[in-house]
This record gives C-alpha cells, sequence and structure tokens, in this order.
C-alpha cells in the first residue's frame, strides 16, 4: 500500500450563518493574478470539493464562491499552496508561477490567515528532512517538540487572526506534530541503516489515545488523515490476506477514509493480481464515490481482456531512430516492452538490468521495446537521454502521454510497467517481471526464447 510521505500538511471544517427568515448564504470572491502562468487553470480543492477558475490570457482570475470555512489546497499545474478561505471574506492572490511559493502574496479580508500559513511553509520549507530524520529518537523528539512549539508561538503572536482560524489551528498543529512523530519510525531505519529498530514505549505513547476512526478530524485536516492512513496502511496487507484486509476496511465508520483507502487499494487491480476479481466487486462495495466507481468498471473491464493468449493491444509511435515503428512491425518474434518516462526514478533505475538482459537475449528471437510515455514538451530530453545513457532496443514515445491509446488499453496507472507479448501478437504477461527480478529470465527459459 503506497504510503504519501508529505512535510507539510493542510486542513478544513463547515460554518454557516442563519438569519430570522431562511438560511444566508454568504460568498467569497477569490480573485488574482498569477504571471508567467504554465497552464490556464488553477485548482481550489478540498475533500469532496473541487473547483477549476480559468486564467484569463494575462493570467488574471475572479470567482465568486459558495465555500464552508476551512483549508484548501489551490495547484497550478505542479505547484501548490495552502490556503484558508471563510464565506464573506474575500482574498486576492498575486503570485508568479516560476516561483510559486516564494513570490506568493495576499490581500483582502482573508490576508492575514493566509500569510500565516505562508509563513508556516516557508519555515517547514527550511528545514533539512534528511537530517531531521536521521537523529536519535530522543534527539529527534525534542526537534518535533520544537518545531511545534514555534508554530504555538506564532499562532500567538500573529495580529488579526479570528478565533475560529486558531481554535482550528491549533487542531493542525496537534496533528501535524503527530504525523511528524510517527514518520520517524519509516524514515530513521533506511538513513540510519538499521532494519530491526523499532519505536520506543515513549513514541508510541503520544498514539495511545488517538482515533484514528474520526470522520470529522479526517475531513477537517490533512495531516490527520494522512496519520490514519499511515496507521491503517500498517494493518492491510492486500498481497498476504486480501479478506482480511476488506473486512478491516469495512469496519471503519469514516466514509472519507473507507472512500480513500478503495482508490489507494484500486491499484492492487491488475492483470498479475490473482485477487482482482474479489477486490473489483468488494471495493464496488465498500466506496460510495460514484465517480471512482465507475473508473474502477472501466479499469476491470479492461483488466479482463488483458489475460495471456488474448490479442495485446497495438502501438504506432515515432522511433527515436526515425520513423515510425508498430507492434506489427515486430510480428514474428516476442517483445518486451518497457513503459516508461525520463522523469521517473524507478525506471531510471532499471535501465542498468534491462541493458544487461538485452546484451544477454541479443540475436535472440525478442525485441526490447522501450515507450517512452512524456509529455510532448519533453520530446528533446527524451531523445538526449537516450543518447546520453546509449539505450538500446528499439526506443519509442508514444503520442499523448498518458494519455496514449496503448497505455490506456493496457491500463497502465504506474511505471516503470513491462510486458510480453508472443511472435503471434498474443499477450503472454500483461504485468511481466522487471529486468532486475530474477523471474524475467525464468520466464523467457521457460519460453525458450
Amino acid at each position: 500500500m503506497k504510503k504519501i510521505l508529505l512535510f507539510i500538511a493542510g486542513f478544513a471544517i463547515v460554518s454557516c450563518a442563519n438569519d430570522s427568515k431562511a438560511d444566508k448564504v454568504e460568498y467569497t470572491v477569490l480573485s488574482g493574478k498569477i504571471e508567467n502562468q504554465k497552464d490556464d487553470k488553477i485548482l481550489l480543492v478540498n475533500n469532496d470539493f473541487k473547483k477549476e477558475i480559468k486564467l484569463n490570457d494575462n493570467g488574471t482570475f475572479t470567482d465568486t464562491l459558495r465555500v464552508d470555512t476551512g483549508y484548501y489546497t489551490l495547484m497550478h499545474e505542479r505547484s501548490s499552496a495552502s490556503l484558508f478561505i471563510a464565506p464573506a471574506k474575500d482574498l486576492k492572490i498575486t503570485t508568479d508561477a516560476t516561483k510559486f511559493i516564494d513570490s506568493m502574496s495576499y490581500e483582502g479580508k482573508g490576508a492575514a490567515t493566509n500569510n500565516f500559513l505562508l509563513a508556516k511553509t516557508n519555515r517547514n520549507k527550511s528545514r533539512n528532512a534528511v537530517e531531521i530524520f536521521s537523529k536519535e529518537e530522543p534527539e529527534f523528539i525534542k526537534i518535533i517538540t520544537g518545531f511545534k512549539e514555534e508554530s504555538i508561538k506564532a499562532l500567538k503572536e500573529t495580529k488579526g487572526l479570528d478565533d475560529e482560524f486558531i481554535a482550528l489551528e491549533k487542531k493542525n498543529i496537534k496533528f501535524a506534530h503527530l504525523l511528524n512523530l510517527s514518520r520517524h519510525a519509516m524514515y530513521y531505519p533506511y538513513y540510519s541503516k538499521n532494519e530491526d529498530f523499532k519505536p520506543s514505549e515513549e513514541l508510541l505513547a503520544y498514539f495511545k489515545d488517538v482515533d484514528y476512526d474520526n470522520e470529522e478530524n479526517i475531513k477537517q485536516f490533512k495531516a490527520f488523515k494522512e496519520l490514519a492512513l499511515n496507521h491503517y496502511s500498517e494493518k492491510l496487507k492486500p498481497n498476504e490476506d486480501i479478506k482480511g484486509t476488506v473486512s478491516i476496511i469495512k469496519g471503519l465508520k469514516s466514509k472519507t477514509l473507507k472512500n480513500t483507502i478503495a482508490e489507494e487499494l484500486s491499484y492492487f487491480i491488475s492483470p498479475s493480481y490473482k485477487e482482482s476479481d474479489y477486490l473489483y466487486k468488494s471495493l464496488s462495495e465498500i466506496s460510495q464515490d460514484e465517480k471512482f466507481k465507475k473508473e474502477l468498471t472501466k479499469k476491470y473491464d479492461i483488466i479482463k481482456n488483458l489475460v495471456a493468449g488474448k490479442d495485446s493491444p497495438s502501438f504506432d509511435y515515432e522511433n527515436h531512430k526515425g520513423g515510425k515503428t508498430s507492434l506489427a512491425d515486430l510480428k514474428g518474434k516476442y517483445v518486451y516492452i518497457d513503459v516508461w518516462a525520463t522523469w521517473c526514478g524507478p525506471c531510471i533505475q532499471e535501465i542498468p538490468s534491462l541493458k544487461k538482459v538485452e546484451k544477454q537475449y541479443h540475436n535472440k528471437n525478442i525485441e526490447f521495446v522501450s515507450i517512452s510515455i512524456d509529455q510532448e514538451k519533453a520530446h528533446e530530453t527524451w531523445k538526449k537521454m537516450v543518447v546520453d545513457k546509449e539505450l538500446g532496443g528499439i526506443q519509442l514515445m508514444a503520442d499523448d502521454a498518458w494519455k496514449s491509446k496503448f497505455v490506456a488499453d493496457y491500463a497502465i496507472e504506474g511505471i516503470p510497467r513491462f510486458i510480453l507479448i508472443d511472435p503471434n501478437g498474443k499477450i503472454v504477461s500483461a504485468d511481466a517481471p522487471r529486468p532486475s527480478s530474477p523471474k524475467l529470465i525464468e520466464l523467457f527459459n521457460e519460453l525458450k526464447i
């Protein structure tokens, strides 16, 4: 189960006013300008809320929002910032997309709270996570507690903050503190090379009374949501005990937690996962997110057609050496496909092993094809990396990154992904072993390649 390992957390809560005749709806105007914009929109998100706001050609934007009081995330391309938004507290944002956080400034009734959050973000940015999580446990606890005390002090000393925000932020600081404490057991063994490390009773005592299945806290605070997800991820064992895993999820009270865990577990539904049928049916029952369930069914329907012996989806992509190459061009040989990208660290880690296997099977009845799913703007980066790293085999670039038909037809959601196709264009394995795995050579030997 994958974990989201962030160092900065965010948040949310509900508030509404009432008059004597009817519910009084208060709106917030969000406006501003994004200099050097990298996209034609910004996104404002918070749990079930998602609002796309279009940018004008000069980067300006204005939108009237009906939102609950709380913490939101403002996103522009790959950059993001935490915002606190409340009804009737208009907020104007100005920033430069090339230095999104560093150039951020606020005006309006909501400026004070957001300047507080911005200062907190900048404090966190200045901290060296590797240095912090490398510390022995007593020193680590002291450092993390110091961060908490620093945030509490800043909250007390900052002028212009209203009582509602202060109350929320106190909880947020508490949960961020617990989240950071919980990370020591994850990071320290790696940095210290001490795989046998176990957290002390002193550290575990911090979590003794935490109710992880608390819907209100999960919806309001990103830090708490991550803390809860990490807690339950340690209990879920989809590869070893899928029925026990499903039972744990069904027993949760929090709708948000159920939906989030269901979405994360959906990544296990794949051509190589033996329990895909059971997991699909279980997640369809557990999740209350209709959009997710539609996407899950779409993926499952694709997976069912990716079994061994079925005709493989095809491709016809740009070849690094010129022209285009299709799957049909390679008929008569086994085809081992590596779906990768220049920005993907795990993909690049497989390159030495892939080159070794290619050399071992040179002049055998198999072609090695690497398909990059880089964006078009990274075309030159792809071409250069192929040359610089002396990549062998057939180097292709997909026509539309993640949206390329071959990628969609194989339900690829994460890379690297490896696929093996037989000489007749039939699927041998839609989720083949990696080059670094001994199982790949075992498979080749079984096929007498």
